[in-house]
């Protein structure tokens, strides 16, 4: 008997807290409260760089100054970076002086994922840009809120499905649909009956 051979696919499905929270419009209004803290959180530091000095200006001194000294090695104690590729990777965007474009990238980002999330815009995308950014952050050293906004990052993106749900995702998602199930470009196919087996 061949172990792996089966007639039909198996389908496991999601607990019902897991549903609840990540697939149930019940609970989004405590994403939109998570949103609306991690978007202002974005906002308010892409704003703050792009009032001061040194990120939209001057050549984007203040990234490189920044850059400057997490790649230092000390002779004593631990670096700021802990992997070497990543020290690689910075010591690379300094040679090539990236800052000066870079730093915009920064900027900017952080000011448009702070929009989308405050607004429910595409919320799992600006979700995953979001943590994306706190996860180099993290890499370069730098803790501050990153690991709390990583978290509720993750968890957003998780929640994809609901957690716009109190915002323009509301309208923006069924009208656009998924990658899986088009809804605004093509018409839905009707699908043939389903022979999974649900096991739970």
């Amino acid at each position: 008997m061949n172990f792996f051979a089966r007639d039909a696919s198996v389908e496991f499905s999601d607990p019902p807290f897991y549903r609840y929270l990540f697939a149930n419009t019940m609970s989004a209004p405590i994403w939109l409260l998570v949103r609306l803290y991690v978007g202002w959180q974005f906002l308010h530091a892409g704003y703050e760089k792009a009032m001061g000095t040194g990120w939209l200006n001057n050549n984007g001194s203040a990234l490189e100054s920044f850059w400057q000294r997490i790649v230092q090695v000390p002779a004593t104690g631990k670096p700021a970076i802990t992997y070497d590729w990543y020290r690689d990777f910075i010591n690379f965007m300094l040679e090539h002086h990236w800052a000066s474009w870079f730093a915009s990238v920064i900027v900017y980002g952080e000011i448009l994922i702070g929009i989308a999330l405050i607004l429910g815009l595409l919320t799992g995308m600006a979700a995953f840009g979001g943590i994306f950014m706190n996860f180099n952050f993290m890499l370069a050293g730098t803790a501050s809120t990153n690991p709390v906004l990583f978290v509720l990052g993750a968890l957003l993106l998780l929640a994809w499905k609901v957690a716009g749900y109190y915002g323009l995702d509301h309208w923006l998602l069924p009208m656009l649909g998924t990658p899986w199930q088009p809804r605004f470009f093509t018409q839905p196919k009707r699908e043939a009956p389903s022979t999974d087996r649900r096991l739970f």
